[in-house]
């Protein structure tokens, strides 16, 4: 079967490629055939080993919408209006696409909102018979709400494997993000903080451009801007504590066994610390706090992080069936 992939893919922001890598790996697992909407097709094909089509090109994308046997929105937070009210039109424009060409649509892993009062009339409208699989509680009570039929997932992401890395237990990284200048300002004193306590630390960016701002403050530190998700996992996996703006610094650090904290820019951020258990605050943040996660080595539950995986992997059992078997049985 070949399963198209809306996303925010091949625009070489780690979350959104981690979650891609995810779904790659599991759709393959169980025999079907990956065909990515994607900024960069080529850069996508290559990399990932399957079929790609620009999602800029309408001629490209309604192409692919022919030649797909089911469609998969998501994962990621694509069913907001905060950024743009035209990103969420577009989400919603390729899932009525294949509608009207008749293939089955799911909304997958995605979280929900926020949405203005135009966005949810858009979003009832559109998804009224499409099925929804959402990555935490709120996004789920919240479709529930709108009369959607919704159901509880997880990020894909979270089932990806940690690379073999040599954890160094007082490496802290910290995940700034662009555009929140007093988070970022918090983080970076939590990191001279550290720094003066003995600690290593690295800053770690996720999207290249949208980050370099945010990045250029720590000055002084180890920088690195890591758009790859597997240059990203081993980071994570080696640090001893990681300190999030973002999502998935968080979704990678949980993926890969570290603890984490998190400071909270979205609601999404917000619904994953609360659902593993993690410490997180409100932006700007509290500078002293986040130092006192790291001396106390605060962890999430991780029985809870264990249930969230099982969520996701279960996600893709409902929506494709299980995994194939091997003879080895992997």
């Amino acid at each position: 079967m070949v399963v198209g992939l809306s996303g925010y893919y091949g625009y070489r922001n780690a979350g959104d490629e981690a979650i891609l890598e995810a779904i790659i790996r599991e759709l393959k697992a169980r025999g079907h055939d990956p065909l990515v909407f994607s900024a960069r097709p080529e850069e996508t094909a290559a990399r990932y080993r399957v079929r790609a089509a620009s999602r800029t090109n309408p001629f490209a994308v309604w192409h692919a919408i022919r030649t797909v046997d089911l469609l998969l929105s998501g994962g990621g937070g694509l069913l907001q209006d905060r950024t743009s009210a035209r990103s969420l039109g577009y989400y919603l424009a390729v899932i009525r696409l294949a509608r009207a060409h008749g293939k089955p649509v799911w909304v997958f892993n995605q979280s929900l909102g926020p949405l203005s009062s135009r966005g949810e009339a858009w979003v009832r409208r559109a998804l009224r018979d499409v099925p929804l699989i959402l990555r935490d509680k709120a996004s789920f009570q919240y479709a529930r709400a709108l009369g959607l039929n919704a159901h509880l997932g997880a990020d894909p992401a979270l089932l990806l494997e940690p690379p073999p890395a040599h954890r160094e237990e007082r490496l802290v990284v910290v995940v700034p993000r662009g555009k929140l200048p007093e988070a970022n300002r918090t983080l970076l004193q939590a990191a001279q903080q550290l720094q003066s306590l003995g600690y290593e630390v690295a800053a770690v960016a996720l999207q290249p451009h949208h980050d370099d701002d945010a990045i250029a403050l720590f000055e002084g530190f180890t920088r690195e801007i890591a758009w790859d998700p597997r240059r990203a996992r081993y980071l994570f996996a080696q640090a001893g504590y990681v300190l999030s703006i973002r999502l998935h610094g968080l979704i990678l650090a949980a993926a890969s066994g570290t603890p984490y904290a998190g400071l909270s820019y979205d609601p999404k951020v917000q619904a994953f610390c609360e659902e593993t258990g993690a410490p997180y605050w409100s932006l700007p943040g509290n500078a002293n706090a986040l130092v006192r996660c790291v001396e106390e080595h605060r962890e999430p539950t991780w029985s809870w992080v264990h249930a969230m995986k099982e969520r996701a992997a279960s996600s893709f059992d409902a929506v494709l069936g299980s995994r194939i078997r091997t003879s080895n049985g992997s």
